[in-house]
């Protein structure tokens, strides 16, 4: 393996002939910990992938066998000693995670095996996950002493419910993905030799319906969930521009022919 398959990074793949895009977490020797690097090149992604007008669904995954060790250990004697390099640490995570919720097109993350600390942050800032019945989440900042950050619980809240934050928080114990499924959490479990094809077909299903309406709705849920007024406003401009476009009048020909609409975005 080369110096630059070894490192710590992120790798990005566009399969545009299925309308996706995949994230990959590759630090197999700490079993796909997120660095700060990586940190920041999910961030970009995130940025740069929202323009991509070929995209209409993203992927985030990992290798199998280990989702993420959670924030990169080896980071903390540096970026995150003391409490003000912790703060920047935090801020750096909660950044990432809010730029990966902001990704105009749905994200499905897929889980295959363990996800502690910061990657269940990252899982939980993806709008759907699916996983594998070996997934656990964990969260073990009170084994490390460490004060995990307000807008990270506030996250875990939403996504796993306030009762299943405060056991993962407070006993720092295994979630089993099927406890997320039946909270939520999860949406679907696939036997670990059929997961990933089946979390690529749910991603290309998303891929064939109108990404006009499917962007709106996610800007509408954003929006909901915030009750931010601006993004609130953006979903209504969303949601009208979908009924005046050319795929609005393209389903309603299909349904009407009885056949699967060719919708591209216009």
């Amino acid at each position: 393996m080369s110096p630059e398959a070894a490192r710590p990074h992120v790798s990005i793949e566009r399969m545009a002939d299925r309308h996706l895009a995949v994230l990959r977490l590759v630090n197999p020797a700490r079993k796909n910990a997120i660095s700060a690097t990586m940190w920041r090149e999910i961030a970009a992604f995130a940025d740069e992938v929202s323009t991509d007008a070929g995209v209409r669904a993203v992927v985030v995954m990992s290798g199998a066998g280990f989702f993420s060790a959670g924030a990169d250990i080896s980071d903390f004697a540096t970026a995150r000693s003391g409490s003000a390099n912790a703060a920047s640490y935090d801020d750096l995570v909660e950044e990432t995670c809010r730029k990966v919720e902001a990704i105009a097109q749905p994200t499905l993350c897929l889980l295959q095996g363990p996800c502690y600390g910061a990657g269940a942050s990252l899982a939980a800032a993806c709008d759907m996950r699916v996983a594998t019945p070996d997934t656990r989440f964990v969260v073990p900042a009170a084994r490390l002493g460490l004060g995990y950050d307000l807008r990270g619980i506030e996250r875990f809240r939403r996504v796993f419910g306030p009762a299943a934050t405060a056991a993962l928080l407070f006993t720092a114990n295994a979630l089993p993905a099927a406890a997320a499924l039946g909270n939520g959490a999860v949406h679907a479990l696939f036997e670990a030799d059929v997961a990933e094809a089946e979390a690529f077909a749910l991603a290309e299903r998303i891929a064939s319906n109108a990404p006009l309406t499917v962007r709106a709705a996610k800007l509408a849920l954003r929006a909901l969930a915030s009750g931010d007024a601006e993004l609130r406003a953006a979903a209504l401009e969303a949601g009208a521009a979908a009924d005046a476009s050319a795929d609005y009048r393209e389903g309603r020909a299909a349904f009407g022919e009885k056949r699967t609409p060719n919708f591209t975005g216009a």
